[in-house]
């Protein structure tokens, strides 16, 4: 179990080092531009590219999938992902003729309808005019180096008689409102690597969180063998074509998945059709077997439905209980100061489930935040980059643990997006030994140091943290315990808009 990028990167670099035979992995995100933490890395370089050289010239065979995004949607995220792949095959020319790589950019071959993107042309035109922009700034090598690494942009753009770029006129642009968003790599088909991590600088923290709020990044990766070994790589096998609609998804047992399939003909719908929402599933069946205590970790609770099923399950077991500890806002808002429409419905949709979770458990739901115990600068009253004056640590767990029974460790967030639309990918862990070693250590990571044994028993926690948090309200930063501050409900209502006709898993 590797709690930040701390414990998991280097782990990471050591698994890639020891493999003997074949490495196959999806990423959202691989930026081989990030630094090698372990000391078995840096004896071999100072990045992933030279791990990867020395990988591929041991005659390790890298078979590796790195999402693709909507270039007009999400273009720096589209332009990351061709240049990772561009330093892919770089690395396999350095590392020689001995170098077995297959490096593939992969966009979800969903499409919005036709209708659709009529109705967002507009936007789409306004977007590819923001990039257009951008790119016109720069001189014009960097420009063309930039739309070297953009594929998708380029045919959407025209030329003008100076050399500046604009949008092509009357040109619809398709929409992929989907992607694959898993994060595992399977080692000589021996170990599984899996969880919420992707690779880049922006992900790597430590336990202590002491940095500036914005480079703050706690997540949860475990490494497994066993069974799920062999269905992790047949999922890495066979993904791309169930998505196609090729195939159909294959039977797994601990293995749980997100995937959806591309509409034949679209023509109104926004998104694509679900194949397999076993992660949504064993949420729901796992809570109704809980007898005491649920505990998450999630970037966004926006899943209405899964909210409901939570918020039935506590009525009907007056000792239910939960605690639910998120981010104190979106990354974009948090840090970039977003206020866009999608970031407000996303905000909406939170509000909204957190209220129904509060009116089926009451007071035996706990929802919190986490924060440093340092000051923060002195800000504006709507910044959302900190909580009651300190700076904020920003939540990308992925973690639901049901009593000492079983737990979920994936990359999927409890909204619509990752239950429906996405690639995910995760583990199911009904050990009690690893459920409870598992739990102990990610509730610990927020608790004082000398926590006593009533923050982790299943019939005392959610009082506990609910009076340390209040307590941590009221005191300055440098004299708190542990990170736990309530979360703040109302400053996501405030933010939160509506967005009518909108469906909830596009957020």
């Amino acid at each position: 179990m590797f709690i930040t990028g701390s414990e998991a990167f280097p782990e990471l670099e050591r698994s890639f080092l020891n493999a003997h035979s074949a490495i196959h992995a999806s990423f959202r995100i691989f930026d081989l531009r990030t630094r090698l933490r372990s000391a078995e890395g840096r004896a071999v370089g100072e990045t992933w590219f030279d791990l990867i050289v020395h990988v591929l010239r041991a005659g390790v065979a890298l078979h590796l999938t790195i999402a693709d995004f909507d270039p007009v949607a999400r273009s720096a995220l589209h332009r990351g992902t061709w240049r990772s792949l561009r330093m892919l095959h770089a690395a396999a020319e350095v590392a020689g003729p001995r170098a077995r790589l297959v490096a593939r950019a992969a966009m979800h071959p969903a499409r919005s309808g036709l209708l659709v993107r009529i109705a967002y042309w507009g936007a789409a035109q306004r977007r590819l005019g923001r990039v257009c922009a951008w790119l016109n700034d720069l001189p014009p090598a960097t420009r063309a180096a930039a739309l070297r690494d953009m594929p998708g942009i380029r045919a959407r753009l025209t030329a003008g008689p100076d050399g500046s770029w604009r949008p092509r006129r009357g040109h619809l642009p398709c929409l992929y409102p989907a992607t694959h968003h898993q994060k595992l790599a399977v080692f000589d088909d021996r170990r599984l690597y899996i969880g919420g991590m992707d690779l880049d600088e922006r992900r790597y923290d430590t336990p202590e969180h002491d940095r500036p709020a914005a480079q703050t990044w706690h997540d949860v990766q475990v490494m497994m063998e066993g069974p799920v070994v062999a269905e992790a790589r047949h999922h890495l096998d066979s993904f791309l074509a169930v998505t196609e609609g090729r195939v159909a998804p294959g039977p797994q047992r601990r293995l749980l998945r997100t995937l959806s399939r591309r509409r034949r003909i679209p023509l109104w719908h926004y998104g694509p059709v679900t194949v397999a929402n076993e992660l949504r599933q064993a949420h729901e069946a796992l809570s109704d077997r809980t007898t005491n205590l649920i505990y998450a970790e999630t970037q966004f609770f926006r899943d209405l439905r899964l909210a409901r099923h939570l918020a039935g399950r506590a009525r009907t077991n007056p000792d239910l209980t939960m605690i639910l500890v998120l981010p104190a806002a979106p990354e974009d808002v948090a840090f970039e100061n977003r206020s866009t429409l999608d970031a407000r419905f996303g905000e909406f949709l939170q509000a909204r489930a957190l209220r129904i979770l509060r009116a089926g458990f009451g007071a035996r739901l706990f929802i919190g935040g986490v924060a440093q115990t340092r000051s923060a600068p002195r800000a504006e009253p709507l910044d959302r980059d900190r909580m009651n004056g300190a700076p904020v640590i920003y939540i990308h767990a992925k973690v639901s643990i049901f009593d000492d029974d079983a737990a979920i460790v994936s990359s999927a967030n409890l909204n619509g997006r990752s239950l429906t639309w996405d690639s995910e990918a995760g583990v199911y862990l009904n050990g009690r030994r690893d459920v409870g070693e598992l739990r102990r250590r990610v509730m610990g990571h927020w608790l004082p140091r000398d926590a006593p044994a009533e923050f982790f028993a299943l019939d005392s926690a959610v009082r506990a943290w609910t009076d340390l948090a209040h307590s941590n309200l009221h005191r300055a930063p440098a004299e708190r315990r542990g990170f736990i501050l309530p979360y703040d409900l109302t400053r996501a209502e405030r933010f939160g808009r509506h967005a009518p006709g909108v469906p909830d898993e596009m957020v």
